[in-house]
Formats: C-alpha cells, structure tokens, sequence
C-alpha cells in the first residue's frame, strides 16, 4: 500500500480482511495457520508468503488451488518462501509450469543494516543454515536427523508385495494431542505390522487433528477394519481418558498403555537403528511421515514431532521391547522382500 502515491492508495479493512484497490480490484487477505477459512472466494492472483513455515502446507496449499479458478487469461500465483525439503514443495518445483527464481540475502544488502549484516548474515556464511536461509538452497537431508531419504528409499517396499500370510501381529499406536484447537498438535496414528522374521512394516499414518473422539473413531474404524491385535497409547498428557475414548467406541478393544519416561531422542534412537539395519519398512504414501523424520533432530525446538512419536512407540511395541538392539551405525543393504 506504501508504493502508491498518495490519494490513489488502496484502502484496507481489516475486519473484513480485504483490500480495495482503485482501479477495482479487491485483494483478499488470509492466514495459511488455518486452511479451512481458505474455503469460498475465488481469484486469478495469489501471493502465498512463507510456505514452508506454514504449519499445515498441504492443507493450505490445496485450499488456495481449490479457489485459484476465475475464467480468463493471466492466472498466477507467486510462492515466497525460504526453501526446505516438504514434500509440497518438491512437487511445485517438478511442476513444468513453475517458474523459479532465487535470491540470496547478498541481493538485498542495499536494504540491510551493516550491523544485520555483520552479526546476522555473515556468522551463518559456508554453513548448512546458511545456504539454506542466505543462499535459498534447497537442502535434502538435516545433519542431526536420526532418518535420511536414502535410508527410507533403500528399506521402502510396495504394498502389493507384502506377504500377509506372514504378518503375525498388527497394532495401532497413537501419540494424543492434548487439546483440540485449530492450533493444537496432531494426534500421530501409525499402523504397524511385525512380520515371522521380525521386520516391522509401516503400513498407515492415519494422524488427524481431531477431538479425542474423533480420532478415537478413526482408530476404532481401522482396529475393526483391519482385525488389528492391539492399539497401544502414550498417556503421559491423556492418562486414563485415552483409554476411555477408545473403550467408549469399542469397550473390547485390545489395549496398552505407554509412558514416555525418557526423552525422544532416547526413545527414537534405537528405532533409527533398527532402520540401518534394513528392519524396519515403509510402504508407499507415506510422504507426511518421513518428511517428519527427515526434518527432526535431537537438538531441534521445533513442535513435537506426532507422527514419529507415534511410529517409535508403534516399532518399540512391536520390535524394541522384546529384544536386545544394538545401537550400530551402518547402512543395511537394499531390502528385497521376502519377508
């Protein structure tokens, strides 16, 4: 609004979030935090600020395609962001469509201050945070990160080829949300198989934001759907009203309970070990999760990572807690089903 010249700039009501343009146009201003209220207008222009940052991306994305459809020439619609590895955008920079353009901080040095230079930018310089925020590469793999794309591609196999006669426990685990907000965490829900030579395979990630009967439901449906023989829980926030929910849906419901007395990183290491050594597996489709794992690290002060908590306490279930694993560092080989 600064750039018009005075008596011809545009007016903004923010009550209304929208802003009035004099040549007509109207601009529509939107949080992505909260992808529903994306939902009605409809444009041929968007500006999306910040998508990586954004705590829903997908959602939010998809919300703005939805409503990106006015007849006519000239549809498009710019993405500003800081670039990291999200599944949503990879998939924009496939587009063909897509036209990238990059800029490093250097670019805008006529706009910063000497000390923002000095003791903001020129700290980070040859570093990985860096080259990501200063330089806007795209970076795949987190140094720290317990998982990496190469370990999950070299263990990931198809449904399709899945042994069921082999499969000799499936379970449910779930990391509950403590409240049920527009803001609040995810609930993780992971659905795991153990095989007769005791590979874990990661079939589902079924996590939602939902009230605590809401995602009791969907665990319920998959219990019952997939005949699973157990769903366990972590009641560290919850206590006995995770039971509840679920035993309100199903009163027979195969369950136990979880209670994380140790630290994630504690919990998760000896899971990631398992994957080096080609034992755990995932199946197709499960891009949310493994962006999850790839992008968290022992030492980040990101959000509580639902999802792979709900993984970790779904392979400990099934695999940690009933053998000896050993912490070793090394990659397994391709894993080829025979399991």
């Amino acid at each position: 609004m600064s750039c018009y010249p005075p008596g011809q700039r545009p007016v903004y009501y923010p009550t209304r979030h929208l802003v009035q343009f004099p040549s007509g146009a109207v601009g529509i201003t939107r949080s992505a935090d909260v992808p529903e209220r994306l939902r009605g207008p409809q444009f041929r222009k968007f500006w999306f600020d910040e998508l990586c940052a954004t705590e829903q991306p997908q959602e939010a994305w998809d919300q703005v395609q939805f409503g990106f459809r006015v007849p006519g020439p000239h549809l498009r619609g710019i993405i500003t962001t800081t670039p990291k590895p999200l599944k949503i955008l990879k998939a924009i920079l496939a587009n063909p469509r897509t036209v990238v353009t990059r800029g490093s901080s250097d670019e805008n040095r006529a706009n910063l201050s000497a000390d923002f230079i000095a003791d903001v930018i020129d700290p980070y310089r040859g570093t990985r945070l860096g080259r990501q925020e200063i330089e806007a590469e795209l970076l795949e793999d987190i140094p720290g990160a317990l998982w990496t794309r190469k370990l999950l591609d070299a263990t990931r196999i198809k449904e399709a080829d899945i042994n069921w006669h082999r499969i000799v426990r499936t379970i449910i685990a779930i990391d509950p949300a403590v409240t049920h907000l527009e803001s609040s965490d995810l609930t993780g829900i992971i659905m795991a198989m153990l095989t007769e030579s005791r590979h874990v395979i990661i079939f589902r990630d079924l996590s939602c934001r939902e009230s605590a009967l809401g995602w009791a439901k969907i665990a319920i449906a998959a219990y019952r759907t997939r005949r699973l023989d157990k769903i366990v829980a972590e009641v560290n926030n919850g206590g006995d009203l995770v039971e509840a929910n679920l035993r309100t849906i199903e009163p027979n419901v195969s369950y136990g309970k979880v209670w994380a007395s140790r630290g994630k990183h504690i919990r998760a290491e000896p899971v990631a070990s398992l994957y080096e050594q080609g034992r755990v597996h995932h199946v197709e489709g499960l891009g949310d999760l493994e962006d999850e794992l790839c992008s968290w690290t022992p030492q980040s002060n990101d959000p509580s990572p639902n999802r792979l908590d709900a993984m970790v306490w779904a392979v400990t279930e099934l695999l940690v807690q009933n053998e000896e694993i050993t912490l070793q560092r090394q990659f397994a080989e391709p894993y080829r089903i025979g399991i």
